[in-house]
């Protein structure tokens, strides 16, 4: 029997045909992704879902999809799927996540013009009879400084097309080297110099924990007077309250957004304003974008469906049937090795080593590559997978050196990966045990065994004497238990690491306490 496929949203014709043209039997219900009840009730009949935006799929809707095999996201965006769900239920969740570049680029670059000439208002004021060309007084962007938050793969193609523009460049992406940044011809500098020196700001970055409201109140009082803001990433990386009295005030004097922390936007502290353009997330939205994505994640659900293929999956690594027994452990380690130093590293990532030796040596390591470097780069960058952080270490010029070496030291196998920054070199180690479970055996030379969990305290400080009583009374008077404790040194008296399991994550307070604590030099919370 063929594999069945539901399209719950709209999706290109193209798409449809390339889906019956592989041989899949296809459902296409464009508008079934908003009646839930409809969904939920026949779910269960089909193998595979394409969908956009619109279908909401959740852990309940993932809890009756019986069959469901994959789930394929035309687009980028996988706010609307429960991935742990899905993941859970052993169901791939694809998505396409280069088909909108040109597209969303463009669309920041229009928002921009349209900014810089009051076009939109300009144009409702003719229409209505009018002829006010004192009004409606623009600024050009010729030689004006646009900086761009974020130089990925959208970012760097805003840059290349306003270079083109005679526009001068600056860029904030601790992810971009100093070699990258020269080769597309823009400035590397950090953010607080960007907000002092752009005319407009341009953001290119997804939303994660340390980029929401980047854009805050703090960061807008560090801007040049009359700066203009373009945000066509995503919601959430622009404080809207803050950035509406920095236009009361004057500091700034216009923003263009595609994009909302709440959307629908069907209201907005931002709305009414003369200064500001709104579009309703339009970044996708052109015929190009729409027909690239929709045959794309056909493509991709038909191979898997129909060869067992796996490409641009957010919750599976790319390897084949006959391999996935045998590296699934240590794809656990390098993702775990790769997130640990992720949430570590503040700095600019020049380059990556990863040595792979005994067992781990004679196994497919351009897949553990590929999932370490995912790992590593979804602490800051959000939803990346396994094909598309290879191309994000490329796109940043971060160097990426394999090695393989034969059985040394204690482990009969083990994983170190070695990361450079602008300031610093920092090394993680790891193994297998024999229970198929992936161990922390070295952190910055310094030995220790450590299974990671999902809540961790990541402490370094000088070895004497009282550290651990005063960590371990912080902790309890705050009512946060310790799970497991783990602790190692280079020496008597000399540097020390302690990396503590704890039940809940530790609030910030805690960790404020544990950092004034006498001989800690630094605490971090993690999660895995």
């Amino acid at each position: 029997m063929a594999p069945r496929v539901l399209v719950s949203d709209k999706l290109s014709p193209t798409a449809v045909q390339v889906f019956k043209d592989r041989g899949i039997d296809v459902d296409y219900q464009p508008d079934l992704g908003k009646d839930k009840e409809k969904l939920h009730a026949c779910i269960a009949d089909y193998d595979g879902l394409a969908i956009r935006s619109a279908t909401k799929v959740t852990g309940k809707l993932i809890g009756q999809a019986e069959n469901l095999k994959v789930v394929g996201r035309a687009g980028i965006g996988v706010d609307n799927v429960d991935l742990a769900a899905a993941s859970a239920r052993g169901i791939i969740v694809m998505n396409t996540p280069f088909g909108n570049a040109i597209t969303t680029a463009e669309h920041a670059l229009s928002m921009m013009m349209a900014l810089a000439r009051q076009i939109p208002k300009a144009d409702q004021s003719t229409h209505q009879g009018k002829w006010e060309k004192s009004r409606f007084m623009g600024v050009e962007l010729f030689n004006k400084t646009l900086g761009l938050i974020g130089c990925g793969n959208i970012g760097s193609i805003v840059a290349d097309r306003a270079l083109g523009l005679k526009m001068k460049v600056l860029a904030y992406d601790p992810y971009l080297s100093p070699e990258r940044a020269m080769d597309i011809g823009v400035e590397k500098v950090g953010l607080d110099t960007l907000l002092g020196r752009a005319d407009f700001i341009s953001l290119h970055t997804p939303l994660t924990d340390k980029t929401r409201n980047i854009l805050d109140a703090k960061a807008l009082s560090k801007t040049r007077k009359g700066v203009r803001v373009i945000n066509c990433a995503r919601g959430g990386l622009v404080d809207e309250v803050a950035l509406r009295a920095a236009l009361d005030a004057g500091d700034v004097a216009g923003a263009a957004l595609d994009v909302f922390a709440t959307e629908p936007a069907t209201d907005n502290p931002l709305f009414g304003y003369d200064t500001v353009i709104c579009t309703p997330h339009l970044g996708a939205s052109t015929s190009e974008a729409q027909e690239n994505v929709a045959v794309q994640i056909a493509e991709q659900m038909s191979d898997y469906l129909l060869s067992g293929a796996v490409t641009n999956a957010l919750n599976m690594p790319s390897i084949s049937a006959e391999e996935a027994p045998r590296l699934k452990p240590f794809i656990a380690l390098v993702e775990q090795l790769g997130s640990f130093a992720g949430q570590l590293t503040e700095t600019a990532i020049k380059g990556v080593r990863i040595e792979y030796a005994g067992e781990a040596g004679t196994m497919n390591t351009r897949a553990l590559t590929s999932a370490l470097l995912a790992g590593l780069f979804r602490p800051i960058l959000g939803d990346v997978n396994m094909v598309s952080a290879p191309v994000i270490a490329s796109e940043r010029g971060i160097s990426v050196d394999e090695t393989r070496q034969t059985k040394r030291g204690a482990y009969d196998s083990y994983v170190r990966l070695t990361i450079t920054t602008e300031v610093q070199e920092r090394s993680v180690a790891g193994t297998v045990f024999s229970d198929g479970k992936p161990r922390i055996i070295q952190i910055k030379g310094i030995n220790m065994e450590a299974e990671l969990a999902e809540h961790m305290l990541y402490v370094t400080n000088a070895d004497k004497p009282g550290f651990i009583g005063g960590l371990g009374t912080v902790l309890g008077n705050a009512g946060v238990n310790i799970a497991t404790f783990h602790l190692g040194r280079q020496s008597r008296a000399g540097d020390a690491i302690a990396l503590v399991e704890i039940d809940d994550a530790a609030s910030p307070q805690v960790l404020q306490q544990v950092s004034d604590l006498p001989h800690v030099r630094q605490v971090k919370p993690l999660r895995f």
